[in-house]
């Protein structure tokens, strides 16, 4: 089951972010990250605070899988598999979210206007 959910709410994240990126006038994520020096410490942080505990439920719930299956645990493979499961889906649909709203026209401010 966490198979399905935790990359599920990652890809709710990732397509929040990348929207609120497009919205605010930023180039899709992982073109940013790649060719934006300025702009990588900020993204990075702001990619770690949308994720920050999906990861750390991630890799308890890796340990507690490797417990109940194999009746030992591996930490490494914790450490890797985990946020694996969140941090790919998460970076890709950010940036894909980003590209498809920017890719529809205009973009319309957040902000209600009376």
């Amino acid at each position: 089951m966490r198979f399905i959910v935790q990359p599920t709410v990652a890809i709710l994240l990732g397509a929040r972010s990348g929207i609120k990126d497009a919205r605010d006038g930023h180039p899709p994520f992982l073109w940013a990250l790649a060719f934006h020096g300025k702009r990588r410490l900020e993204l990075l942080r702001s990619a770690v605070a949308s994720i920050r505990d999906l990861v750390a439920v991630a890799i308890l719930l890796d340990v507690i899988s490797q417990a109940l299956i194999f009746h030992e645990v591996r930490p490494g493979a914790a450490l890797l598999v985990g946020p694996l499961l969140i941090t790919l889906p998460y970076v890709l649909t950010r940036a894909l979210s980003n590209r498809i709203v920017r890719g529809r026209g205009p973009i319309e401010s957040s902000a209600h206007i009376s």
